[in-house]
């Protein structure tokens, strides 16, 4: 499910907007009120007008307390809301005047907003609530009794102010709010359409999970045999030094992958009994790099280890050194030679860039580098940096690929300062 501090539904957030606008509108409404009251230009049902507005009060005081509460908001209740809005102004507006009152046009605003935000359902009802309304106040209405000046001129003025007022208001509240409900809508779609990315991306790996399990559980009995043959066959030249240094390091080839497959099923197999070891950054970074200079010993490089201040502490998984692995070999597999791999730290996190002397990266593939089986290579499935991108950004961080000037491409693994993966940073 998604985070309720970090998704926050449209509706939520639109009925939010829409108890601004209440205010104000409210205040502009007893503000208006209160001068005729004083100035006693008009007569009015005041009684009435004062329990509307009451009724009004009770309402958006009780909506903002619902806010407050960790029940969703629907869009079945917004549209609910929208339509005590018209209720309320059609009473408003049988009090001051019915048709006649210029801010009969301000039932546009509550109906925009229902466009904008809501299914074709709700504005299509919204808006025969809001014609009925007009269509009664054509017919009953209490008439404005206007004392002091000439009738006619001041009506005439009064609504030609009320009219400007109102299309003031109603432009401000539309362009803005409006604005921002349909904004919140596109972010909502957009934040839906990041967790079904997610999903999809944890059911790809699940599925390459299940896949390696069964792999390593048939590789197992062929390393296992290929380890036995090796051992004999270094007893039975003893003396040739040359096929000895070649048995020794295939032996270590094949405990590595022994090491690897065994690994692959304990994550298959969501194993989380064995801890993880605190090391210094700098020590962990070395033993993935001399881990990888053995599986690939044909490779040249220099590497760099630099930051601000002490290095920090990492209690990194062993995902994550996997990660690093499958990111080295696929510069290896660029180019072995001269490869340029720095480790440096500052105060927002740690960066591990791997500069090859490879072609670099296709512009016609680059948007999909990262997805399952999308490679570069001759040879391979594709799944190295998809899966390092999945465990790094488990981790918090974020891979990067960029192609350089000078030829080649650099391979940037970023890891911000997460209290899992830097128990102890120092400040």
């Amino acid at each position: 499910m998604l985070e309720t501090s970090r998704f926050l539904s449209a509706s939520r957030q639109n009925l939010r907007r829409l108890s601004w606008i209440r205010m104000l509108v409210l205040l502009s409404q007893a503000g208006s009120l209160g001068a005729v009251y004083l100035s006693e230009l008009i007569s009015l049902s005041w009684g009435p007008l004062l329990v509307v507005v009451l009724a009004a009060a009770v309402l958006y005081i009780m909506t903002a307390i619902r806010l407050r509460l960790r029940w969703p908001v629907t869009e079945f209740e917004f549209a609910v809301q929208l339509g005590f809005d018209l209720l309320l102004h059609s009473l408003l507006l049988y009090y001051t005047g019915g048709s006649t009152n210029p801010f009969v046009a301000y039932y546009l605003v509550p109906l925009t907003i229902a466009a904008a935000t809501l299914p074709w359902i709700y504005p299509v009802v919204l808006s025969g609530l809001a014609l009925s309304g007009y269509t009664a106040l054509l017919i009953w209405y209490e008439p404005l009794h206007i004392s002091g000046l000439p009738y006619d001129a001041l009506l005439i003025t009064l609504h030609l102010f009320g009219m400007w007022l109102n299309f003031a208001l109603s432009a401000a509240f539309i362009t803005f709010f409006v604005s921002k409900m349909a904004q919140a809508v596109r972010d909502q779609e957009e934040q839906q359409a990041e967790h079904r990315e997610e999903v999809l991306r944890d059911q790809q790996l699940m599925a390459v999970a299940t896949q390696a399990a069964g792999a390593a559980h048939e590789l197992g009995t062929p390393l296992s045999t290929m380890s036995v043959l090796l051992g004999e066959l270094r007893q039975e030249h003893p003396g040739e030094y040359g096929l000895q240094e070649d048995l020794a390091l295939l032996q270590e080839q094949v405990r590595l992958c022994k090491d690897t497959l065994q690994s692959l099923v304990r994550a298959a197999e969501a194993d989380r009994s064995r801890p993880v070891h605190e090391l210094a950054l700098v020590d962990w970074f070395e033993a993935c790099v001399n881990r990888w200079h053995l599986m690939r010993p044909e490779a040249t490089y220099d590497y760099d280890c630099s930051g601000l201040g002490e290095p920090p502490r990492i209690t990194a998984p062993t995902d994550l050194g996997q990660a690093l692995l499958n990111l080295l070999n696929n510069a290896t597999d660029a180019c072995p030679d001269d490869l340029k791999i720095q480790l440096h730290w500052d105060r927002q996190g740690v960066c591990i860039s791997i500069h090859d002397q490879g072609a670099g990266v296709p512009l016609q593939i680059s948007e999909q580098l990262g997805k399952p089986f999308i490679t570069t290579k001759g040879k391979g499935l594709g799944l190295g940096l998809f899966l390092s991108q999945a465990s790094v950004t488990r981790a918090g961080g974020s891979v990067k690929l960029y192609n350089r000037e000078g030829g080649g491409t650099l391979t940037e693994l970023w890891l911000p300062y997460q209290p899992e993966l830097f128990p102890r940073r120092e400040k």
